[in-house]
């Protein structure tokens, strides 16, 4: 799928790369997760209720579409969280496990 939002300005910002399901990919500093995620792909991630894609909705952190997880399982908001060099974000999420569970 091609990228669901392109950039048509400040396009002379300093690049910053991190990796969405250990695929590497690029944005601009400043960027939220969510813009940088759109701007290289079609979707945010798949919802966790059906089979639908998701991409966010609300743009401004109040309905929870837009969940998205770093490799280590922390749960980030990707409309409201800056992206920072070397993130690295995947779009299932993380299955848990309790403390001390081998």
């Amino acid at each position: 799928m091609t990228a669901r939002f392109v950039r048509l300005a400040e396009t002379d910002r300093v690049p910053v790369h991190f990796h969405v399901d250990g695929v590497p990919v690029s944005a601009l500093a400043g960027d939220t997760v969510m813009v940088a995620m759109l701007t290289n792909g079609g979707r945010l991630r798949q919802s966790e209720f059906g089979d639908g894609a998701r991409s966010g909705f609300c743009l401004m952190a109040a309905c929870q579409d837009c969940w998205v997880w770093t490799e280590e399982g922390t749960k980030l908001r990707a409309c409201s969280t800056p992206v920072t060099e070397g993130l690295r974000i995947i779009t299932t999420e993380p299955e848990a496990t309790w403390p001390n569970q081998q």
